[in-house]
């Protein structure tokens, strides 16, 4: 028997027109040097449908890859909305990429339009001779922009245009949106996302199991729109009528405090690191934070001590979340279960996710064997779902995508209520003796000190044990911790045989384009002599 429900397609103009409609009050702030810039959805939705008639205007039809170059803001709001809703496919370039590998996603995915704020007109100039696809660039806002040869003016096109833009009927399995993985190593990775896959993610990231976003909050995107769709959450507001604070690149700790206490937003997402340094600003007494009802932390492990200091700090508990680029990205929550008591909590918090409704998560051994949901057995999370990727973009790689399953690279455990615990990359995880150390869970210890701003931990050569962890120490402000003081301070936290004997210090540790600890930078380094490493003597069985 077949049901007897209406079909119609899941398609981004349907969120384009219910949040143009429905919550056409809601605002789009976006952070300017000299203050704000604000517009209603109703008027960004208008502009959207400007800008896809100006797109089509320039020849732009199905299918076409549309770059764009920019910051968080209400253009690249306009693009996410106008692009994908017209039948073409967006696709966010990391403003972050070394040239050699922004000129590699604009050529791999063959790019015919690029969109770029003013301000990043001199990164993109360095590669521009070599974009062969690209037809038409888009300069949003003022500058001179003569190194990019001809170019057409945004705003100009827009005000070119007339609203009422017929928004194609689409399939809801077309390719919608495409962004590539950091290439942390090798080249990116494109993945490409459908129209399906980003309207369930939304209604997912909307759902009080994960985000919780609705009409009733504001949210400041402090995760760049060219990074997994900023976790989906401008798809995810439009279609609730969640106002955004769109902070370009004002993400510096004082900026956020000075954005938070003016804008007043209920809700944030970030990295872990983007958190510490809002915690460093907000030590000043007119930083009020008062406003922030939730912040998510994701796209690396966030450490207890850091949950613990902004509970402390800033009075809201931390949710922590996983995700990655191939699953749109979200999948886990840390949201705790219902009857944890108040210290039960905060290790919930501490874990790396619950399992969202929508996708499915398992641990497997490197044969292939699947785990028990234990707590305790440790393998690959595989994961499969409706907005997880089922290949790269012309890249079918089937070490990766293995049986319907994606392969995550994230090794860990599954307890029974759906709780993930990440104890390391596959390709990080230490390997001691025989046995596996976790630089995740050592760097969080690490910085449970006080004196300690950031740490990072690698695996590093060692004669007798082929592998020793190497510890990579930020300090706190005004701190000077010893490499001896920190061993001790681990002595007892850790097993004894995980204390590290070899430390290092640093102004700050290289981070990926996306905010991550690059722990391969820090391996060549040290690989090259450049680390000055100290080497500390491990204290006697206590």
């Amino acid at each position: 028997m077949r049901s007897t429900m209406q079909h119609g397609p899941l398609l981004i103009s349907g969120i384009l027109r219910h949040g143009q409609f429905v919550y056409g009050d809601s605002e789009v702030v976006t952070v300017e040097a000299d203050g704000y810039r604000t517009a209603t959805f109703a008027t960004v939705g208008e502009r959207a449908e400007r800008l896809a008639a100006a797109l089509r205007r320039l020849g732009v039809g199905p299918d076409d890859r549309v770059g764009t170059f920019c910051w968080n803001n209400q253009t690249h709001l306009e693009a996410y909305l106008a692009v994908p809703s017209m039948g073409a496919i967006l696709h966010t370039l990391n403003v972050r990429l070394f040239p050699e590998q922004l000129a590699y996603v604009i050529n791999h995915a063959e790019d015919k339009v690029v969109i770029v704020d003013a301000s990043l007109v001199p990164v993109l100039a360095r590669v521009v001779a070599d974009l062969p696809t690209v037809e038409t660039i888009i300069v949003n806002g003022t500058c001179d922009a003569s190194a990019l040869g001809d170019t057409a003016d945004y705003d100009a096109l827009l005000a070119a245009e007339t609203p009422g833009f017929d928004w194609p009927e689409l399939d809801e399995q077309d390719a919608a949106a495409m962004c590539y993985t950091s290439g942390t190593t090798g080249q990116p990775k494109g993945v490409v996302y459908s129209h399906r896959s980003t309207f369930l993610h939304s209604m997912a990231v909307t759902s009080a199991s994960s985000i919780g976003m609705t009409e009733h909050d504001k949210l400041l995107v402090v995760v760049p729109m060219f990074h997994a769709n900023a976790w989906g959450t401008p798809y995810a507001g439009f279609m609730v009528g969640t106002s955004l604070v769109m902070p370009q690149m004002y993400l510096q700790g004082e900026h956020l405090a000075r954005i938070i206490s003016e804008q007043r937003p209920t809700l944030s997402c970030g990295v872990p690191t983007i958190w510490n340094d809002l915690l460093r600003a907000a030590a000043s007494p007119d930083v009020d934070l008062s406003s922030l009802r939730g912040v998510t932390a994701g796209g690396s492990a966030v450490p207890r001590a850091l949950i613990e200091a902004f509970q402390a700090r800033v009075g809201i508990p931390l949710t922590q979340g996983w995700g990655m680029t191939e699953t749109s990205p979200l999948a886990a929550v840390a949201i705790p279960p219902a009857g944890a008591s108040e210290d039960e909590e905060l290790d919930y918090r501490a874990k790396t996710g619950r399992i969202v409704p929508g996708v499915e998560v398992r641990v497997a051994r490197p044969d292939g064997e699947i785990l028990p949901c234990d707590g305790e057995s440790v393998g690959e999370f595989e994961i499969r779902g409706p907005w997880v990727a089922a290949s790269y973009y012309k890249d079918p790689d089937p070490a990766k995508f293995h049986n319907g399953w994606l392969r995550t690279g994230d090794v860990g455990t599954l307890d029974p209520r759906g709780f993930m615990q990440i104890t390391d990359r596959t390709k990080d995880v230490i390997k001691s003796g025989g046995e596996w150390i976790s630089s995740v869970a050592l760097e969080n210890e690490v910085m449970a000190h006080p004196d300690v701003y950031e740490a990072a931990v690698v695996a590093v050569p060692d004669a007798r044990w082929q592998e020793r962890p190497l510890v990579v120490v930020v300090p706190a402000p005004g701190a000077s911790p010893r490499a001896q003081d920190l061993v001790e301070f681990l002595h007892g936290r850790v097993a004894r045989w995980w204390l590290p004997e070899r430390w290092a210090f640093a102004k700050e540790i290289p981070k990926t384009s996306v905010g991550k600890f690059d722990k391969k930078v820090l391996r060549a380094e040290h690989a090259a002599g450049t680390l000055d490493v100290i080497e500390v003597a491990i204290p006697p069985e206590r």
